[in-house]
């Protein structure tokens, strides 16, 4: 009995590597090979806060600096405010009467510390924010039907704030 031929092909695989998981494989595309270098880590720039808003103002400064951080947006402002409280001071305003619909309320404080906004329609609190000086902050209000705001700001150490009502 004769056994049959071993094509010279496959023997010569099987010798040469052995076994398949000895054997490597190498592919040539004409890249760049891949970096082993690890991707650098992307994080939110820690701005430095600006020192001079650490300190209130008054007067013609006073408005001009509630005109810088609330600019007014194509004419839809429908009200706005801004003042100088003392220390624990507390200020209750109202808007004037708005159209039912969405409005922003932008918020402002400018001063040592912190202070508090509290935004309501009638005795419903919408927006209560306790918001850090050198900073601004926006909130999105619906007004089903025509309404009077009440604002309400307390300052937590002397503070300069200003906000602004507009329409979306």
């Amino acid at each position: 009995m004769t056994r049959p031929a071993i094509p010279a092909v496959v023997l010569c695989g099987v010798l040469a590597c052995g076994t398949l998981a000895s054997c490597e494989y190498s592919y040539d595309d004409g890249s760049a090979p891949a970096s082993s270098t690890p991707s650098p880590v992307i994080t939110e720039p820690a701005l430095p806060r600006d020192p001079s808003l650490s300190q209130t103002v008054t007067g013609d400064a006073l408005k001009s600096w509630a005109q810088d951080v609330l600019p007014d947006v194509n004419g839809l402002s429908f009200y706005s405010s801004f003042g100088l409280l003392s220390a624990g001071e507390s200020r209750d305003e109202e808007t004037t009467r708005l159209p039912g619909g969405t409005y922003t309320v932008t918020l402002a404080c400018r001063g040592a510390r912190s202070a508090d906004f509290t935004v309501r329609n009638g005795s419903g609190v919408l927006v209560e924010v306790m918001l850090r000086c050198g900073t601004t902050r926006v909130k999105v209000v619906q007004l089903e039907k025509d309404a009077v705001l009440g604002m309400t700001i307390i300052a937590n150490s002397p503070a300069d704030f200003a906000y602004r009502v507009s329409r979306i």
